[in-house]
């Protein structure tokens, strides 16, 4: 009884230690990279990665696989390159390179990502794949037209030729213009003072006409019918029409409203004996 139990031990014993050794045979990588605090763990587990993306990137060239087949491993191959990711953010975190930024993209160049897709890429035969071929032959949307406000925004004083003297150019060429110009006009007064004194008469310019001066038009006797006329150089107008005078006005507004009370409170008989009689007087 002893013995067998003796053997039992020992059987145990060793299982025990053969678990042991596979673990640190085939140890797993962690699920989340922040559970390791081991910079060259961590630079193990990246190359894990590495290496199983690759395989996959092999794998899927393959377009005699079957769609459902490539889409998988084109999850897969997206997946990894997350974790990836995350692994060099942890390696950079314990103090080793920052692969982000001067590590190899060879795998990354593999795939063709979408636009507005969140990064996702195709790689190999899955971008031959139905439905995604189409996304990648899509031609792009067109420019937008940008609004009135956003075209206000680049107005300034440069649009409007405020800053035209900064560059240097312009004021040296004003500045000689403006010495020319002076140059000219002492020249010719200087002429014309000497014209005066040697007594010759120099030939009277002509007057500009004013563009303020008003120019008076004829009137036309078929439109306005108007007469310009009067004494001592007044103005009468004659119309075609004749205004009625106040008085006049005053007496038609009371036979109007004579009328309107009339209607509203007389009965028909009375409105017929007062047309009657209106009519006997002439009114």
């Amino acid at each position: 009884m002893a013995r067998n139990a003796e053997k039992a031990m020992t059987a145990l014993a060793r299982f025990r230690q053969a678990q042991l050794e596979e673990g640190k045979v085939k140890e797993r990588r962690p699920f989340l990279a922040s559970e390791c605090n081991e910079l060259p763990k961590a630079e193990k587990w990246r190359r894990q990665i590495i290496s199983e993306i690759s395989k996959k990137v092999a794998q899927i060239q393959n377009a005699g696989l079957g769609e459902f087949k490539i889409r998988d491993l084109n999850d897969e191959i997206n997946k990894l390159l997350r974790e990836k990711g995350h692994w060099e953010v942890r390696i950079k975190e314990l103090g080793g390179p920052d692969y982000a930024r001067v590590g190899p993209r060879m795998l990354d160049h593999e795939g063709k990502a979408v636009p507005g897709n969140r990064g996702y890429k195709y790689f190999g035969a899955a971008r031959d794949l139905p439905g995604v071929r189409e996304l990648f032959e899509k031609e792009p949307a067109p420019a937008m037209r940008k609004s009135r406000a956003e075209l206000m925004k680049e107005v300034d004083a440069e649009y409007y030729g405020y800053r035209d003297e900064d560059d240097g150019v312009l004021l040296p060429l004003e500045a000689q213009y403006e010495k020319q110009a002076v140059q000219e006009a002492v020249l010719k007064w200087r002429k014309e003072k000497e014209s005066r004194l040697s007594g010759d008469k120099q030939p009277e310019e002509e007057e500009e006409e004013s563009i303020y001066n008003a120019h008076k038009e004829e009137p036309e006797e078929e439109e306005s019918q108007e007469e310009m006329e009067g004494e001592e150089g007044g103005v009468s107008f004659m119309a075609h029409v004749p205004v009625p005078s106040q008085k006049e006005v005053e007496e038609a507004l009371v036979r109007r409203k004579k009328m309107e009370l009339l209607q509203r409170y007389a009965s028909e008989t009375l409105q017929a004996q007062s047309q009657t009689a209106r009519t006997l007087l002439g009114v």
